[in-house]
């Protein structure tokens, strides 16, 4: 296959299971290596990419999973400042910085609660605020939906949209067809492993 991702988009990644969505998005921030073709990504060519630039790859990206992957034991403020620090973020700013993106997904009231007391949806909003607390340029978000139910499925997608539009790209794998008419942006559709189409879905009015 062989397609751009400009920057600024909003693009949904789809197709059956088995089609090799995940594996793509995993490729881009190189969750999985490179052993064919070529990948660019901002002027990293990751099939070239030394290990020691990895990590600054990385720090380009907010990822968003399906299952949260959240530390269950770690409360909501250290899940967010592990990964700030992590990113090499000064301590006397990582505190600043969680209160900030808290705020940003409605979660300031849960900074001391731990993941597995948490609803789906509230504990999807704290990955929310994890991928972008780092100011990443890219949010990889694999079905971040897929096990929410409607109400906070559209906060979700509402939350990627705000980033959106303050000048992020957005890479989204997801098999929910309802939330692609109402948000759109660009589909890349996969089967098999092979780039089927690429279609613009107009912005609802």
């Amino acid at each position: 296959m062989s397609f751009d991702i400009y920057e600024n988009e909003f693009v949904f990644i789809t197709g059956p299971s088995g089609a090799g969505k995940t594996t793509l998005m995993k490729l881009l921030y190189l969750g999985e290596p490179v052993s064919e073709g070529q990948i660019v990504v901002d002027g990293f060519n990751l099939s070239r990419i030394s290990r020691k630039r990895i990590p600054m790859l990385r720090r380009k990206f907010g990822i968003i999973f399906q299952d949260y992957k959240l530390i269950p034991t770690k409360n909501v403020f250290d899940n967010i400042a592990l990964a700030l620090e992590a990113a090499g973020t000064k301590s006397r700013l990582v505190g600043k910085k969680v209160r900030s993106v808290l705020r940003t997904v409605g979660m300031e009231g849960k900074l001391k609660s731990f993941p597995p007391g948490l609803s789906g949806g509230e504990q999807q909003r704290i990955a929310v605020a994890r991928a972008i607390a780092g100011d990443p340029r890219i949010i990889i978000a694999d079905e971040p939906t897929g096990s929410l139910d409607a109400e906070s499925a559209k906060v979700i997608f509402g939350l990627l949209k705000s980033f959106h539009e303050r000048g992020g790209t957005v890479i989204v794998a997801t098999h929910d067809t309802e939330l692609i008419r109402k948000t759109g942006g660009r589909v890349i559709l996969l089967e098999q492993g092979r780039l089927q189409s690429s279609t613009l879905i107009p912005k609802p009015a």
